[in-house]
């Protein structure tokens, strides 16, 4: 359906892409993943044709319609958010545009008369008699309320347009569907309705995300950009990564006789079969894994950051206990109140709220770094916290131009310049990249940096605000390994819907009226109409 023939994608002397070659068959769902910077939106403008290539070409089967998830959100101001979606199907739209302006026209001939009748005719046969309506449903099951549907683009907020141009890539099922990033900005009930939409799409779909949830539930394949090619890989990402991670284990095992190796596989394969009939994708992925050949499965050569919280002592019997808390933010809104709930052992909250700003707030008065406004905290005297914040720019403005190494050695008991940067090197800082200047580091570098600082105190309480922002997939999945063998307690907020479900046991969600204390999981959590009605009542007082 789509084919990627010879194609080089080359800036200066940096070589993204070196003479790759891919088909993309219908009614699959591809995951593109890579690390940052190895090509992945690159390669989604070279498919969009937004971007030329250096060399090579790729060919969309004749007939077929591409959309594409829009990255400009402030492209559509001047038009309605229901024609904005519409807009998705540009031959469709063209066709309403050009029917209405003639039967708006006074002046019409009986040329234009049948003009308006050939393009009825086009219009009905591709489906424009139900466009408003399935714009307006898209739009409904986004959470875009109708009383929005008629306003202007420009009258909505960022997260409302994020979502109308996600509509927009979706309507009237394009035969190929590009989306890049596109949980971005969503909120955890439009993700969930996203994946069960995408996951019962009949046309084919490439995205990039890094949202591991995401990909799980909608792909039944995975392309992974690595070393200037791409590579396509049957099944979702955690059968892509836990297989390769099996290849690469047997690749060292090199005692281990071949049957041996390929029975473990046959094995592995079953397995992940078998779980496939659960996920919405069922059918096809489930198919997909029992045609795969054993030996399409390589040993990844990405590397991943270690991530290990190792306390220093366990926790006592008293962890934590908050009694009454809450909170005005400093122009007097409130953002949480009567919030009380005391830890046990083992447990590891997820913290929720409407407003990130309240999130914060919550770490921040845990962590001592402000006050609460009524309330109070006993912290067990076993306990030792370390806190990630979701801003930690104070970090490293305050660093006076120390590099790495000076840097960490600040958070360090251990002063020696080779186990800081041993340290550094297990955390992907390799060679000279030490010497960088701690002021000058990329996002994800600031948080590996952030989660270095932390494992060095050894604690055995963690507080994590947004713990995977900036981080490339490679990251999050190893600091999703961390926190479930972590051996202490933790409260942490996160979009990463699988690092919360498979880290957290209890879920709490605070609001200006009061907070939930659950022990559902969390997709539980999500769909449950009795949650829904407590989070209706935590959010009332501040509308």
């Amino acid at each position: 359906m789509l084919n990627v023939s010879d194609l080089t994608v080359q800036f200066g002397k940096r070589v993204l892409f070196n003479e790759v070659n891919l088909q993309f068959n219908h009614g699959n769902c591809y995951g593109v993943i890579g690390a940052n910077g190895a090509g992945k939106s690159t390669f989604l403008k070279v498919v969009s044709g937004d971007l030329d290539p250096t060399r090579g070409h790729v060919s969309l089967e004749p007939g077929n319609r591409m959309a594409v998830l829009s990255q400009n959100h402030f492209g559509f101001e001047e038009h309605t958010v229901l024609d904005t979606v519409k807009m998705g199907h540009e031959e469709l739209y063209a066709i309403e545009q050009e029917k209405n302006a003639i039967y708006m026209n006074p002046e019409a001939t009986d040329a234009d008369g049948m003009r308006a009748a050939e393009l009825e005719n086009k219009y009905g046969e591709m489906g424009g008699w139900t466009a408003d309506s399935d714009a307006a449903e898209l739009l409904s099951n986004m959470g875009i309320k109708e009383d929005l549907h008629y306003k202007l683009m420009q009258e909505l907020s960022g997260p409302e347009k994020v979502k109308v141009l996600l509509a927009q890539a979706l309507f009237g099922d394009p035969d190929l569907l590009l989306l890049d990033e596109p949980t971005n900005d969503l909120d955890a009930k439009t993700v969930h309705w996203l994946a069960d939409f995408l996951a019962g799409f009949p046309n084919t779909i490439i995205i990039v995300s890094h949202d591991r949830y995401f990909l799980d539930m909608v792909c039944t394949h995975i392309v992974d950009i690595d070393r200037q090619q791409a590579t396509i890989y049957t099944g979702n990402y955690t059968f892509w990564y836990e297989s390769s991670q099996l290849a690469l284990q047997q690749q060292a095992n090199k005692n281990k006789k071949m049957e041996q190796k390929r029975a473990e596989m046959l094995e592995f394969i079953q397995r992940f079969s078998a779980n496939a009939s659960k996920s919405k994708q069922a059918t096809s992925r489930k198919k997909a894994l029992e045609k795969l050949n054993i030996e399409d499965i390589k040993p990844s050569s990405r590397k991943y950051p270690f991530i290990a919280f190792q306390p220093e002592r366990p926790p006592g019997d008293q962890i934590l206990k908050v009694t009454n808390l809450s909170k005005k933010s400093p122009d007097g809104t409130l953002l949480f109140s009567d919030v009380s709930f005391t830890m046990n052992s083992g447990d590891k909250i997820t913290l929720l709220a409407d407003e990130a700003t309240a999130l914060t707030a919550f770490y921040e008065i845990l962590a001592g770094e402000t006050e609460a406004d009524t309330g109070t905290i006993e912290w067990g005297q076993t306990i030792k916290v370390q806190h990630l914040p979701n801003e930690n720019a104070e970090y490293f403005q305050a660093a006076n131009g120390l590099n790495l190494v000076e840097w960490l050695r600040q958070y360090s008991q251990n002063k020696d310049e080779q186990f800081i940067r041993g340290f550094l090197g297990r955390m992907l800082f390799a060679g000279e990249e030490v010497h960088k200047d701690s002021s000058v580091l990329s996002g994800g570098e600031k948080v590996r940096c952030m989660l270095s600082k932390m494992m060095l105190n050894s604690p055995n309480f963690l507080l994590l605000d947004e713990p995977t922002n900036h981080l490339d997939l490679e990251s999050i999945t190893a600091m999703n390994n961390a926190l479930v063998d972590f051996k202490g307690n933790l409260i942490m907020s996160s979009h990463d819907h699988k690092l919360v479900e498979t880290s957290t046991n209890r879920i709490i969600e605070i609001g200006p009226n009061g907070m939930i204390d659950s022990l559902l999981d969390y997709d539980e959590y999500l769909t449950s109409p009795a949650i829904a009605e407590k989070r209706n009542a935590l959010v009332g007082a501040s509308a």
